[in-house]
């Protein structure tokens, strides 16, 4: 019998798509690791691994059975909108994982194919009049769950919810530098310059009330991984809080660009993830939950492997 069985340890410059390990065990193409993923011959850390997409991180254990003569075929798959990817869909609301590079609403230059075009695309296969309500927004370079409203009465009602603050809304953010703090929590008021920028403004002066908590979940030589957690969701937030108080979003364009670098993280997009959304459906009321995993970005940042605040 021609089949063997092949292994190695991910290694940290290994992080990442689990194909690619694969890929570069067995010396075959894409579509020949895509069919062994498919016929069930790849595990990580013993466990069947039957998306190519599976995240490994350093010290995951990868194995697949081999037959260099007995090539397996990739099951057909259906195309997807890189884009995003949908979670929950019904008729009064869809919920997508929302990629990094494309923006949700166009902004005043009318920019095309933006993430509500391609969802309204996809709301409309078939000949369907349907069309997605804007009730949240994602900046362009954060990625992550995010909600539309499929019917104008539902959209109603998750402006409502947005209003009062009840959604929980988490976020994974990636920032410069070390927090002295575990965990905390950062109040202001935030305005608005004529660039579009926002700002805090000093206690007695104009601003919308910004409210975001936040705990450390792993620290990294130069960089700190925090979960935050919003009470408000004011535009551009969780980057101005953090940007003022010295740790930048990684990534960052407009907020302390300067600062906000680090060797490992190269990815052209911010380390800022929507990675759990929580709320009531607007119609039938019962309590939804969406959780979206770490991005490979993250993971080759290794982050998640680093050590824990204490």
């Amino acid at each position: 019998m021609a089949e063997r069985l092949l292994g190695c340890r991910v290694t940290a410059g290994q992080s990442g798509r689990a194909d690619r390990v694969v890929q570069a065990l067995t010396g075959v193409s894409r579509a020949w690791v895509r069919g062994l993923f498919d016929d069930d011959r790849v595990t990580i850390n013993a466990r069947p691994a039957p998306d190519p997409a599976a995240q490994v991180a350093d010290g995951d254990m990868v194995e697949v059975r081999f037959d260099p003569h007995t090539r397996c075929h990739a099951r057909p798959r259906e195309r997807v909108d890189p884009a995003f990817r949908v979670l929950f869909e019904d008729e009064h609301v869809i919920v997508v994982d929302k990629a990094a590079f494309v923006l949700t609403i166009p902004t005043d230059k009318m920019e095309a194919d933006t993430l509500v075009d391609r969802v309204a695309r996809h709301l409309g296969r078939g000949g369907r009049e349907r069309r997605p309500h804007v009730v949240q927004r994602l900046d362009r370079g954060t990625s992550g769950v995010i909600i539309f409203a499929v019917t104008r009465a539902a959209a109603v009602e998750l402006i409502r919810q947005f209003r009062r603050h009840e959604p929980t809304r988490e976020y994974l953010a990636l920032l410069a530098g070390s927090l002295r703090e575990d965990r905390g929590t950062i109040q202001t008021r935030l305005a608005t310059s004529r660039g579009l920028s926002r700002y805090s403004v000093r206690d007695g002066e104009a601003g919308e009330v910004a409210v975001t908590h936040f705990e450390v979940e792993a620290r990294h030589p130069g960089a700190t991984l925090v979960r935050v957690r919003l009470e408000t969701g004011r535009r551009n937030q969780i980057r101005v809080h953090f940007a003022e108080a010295g740790h930048p979003v990684l990534g960052d364009p407009r907020y302390a660009p300067e600062r906000a670098r680090h060797p490992r993280w190269r990815a052209r997009r911010l380390a800022l993830h929507a990675s759990v959304l929580g709320l009531h459906h607007p119609v039938t009321g019962e309590e939804l939950w969406f959780e979206s995993p770490l991005p490979e970005e993250f993971g080759r940042f290794e982050v998640a492997r680093g050590h824990r605040g204490s």
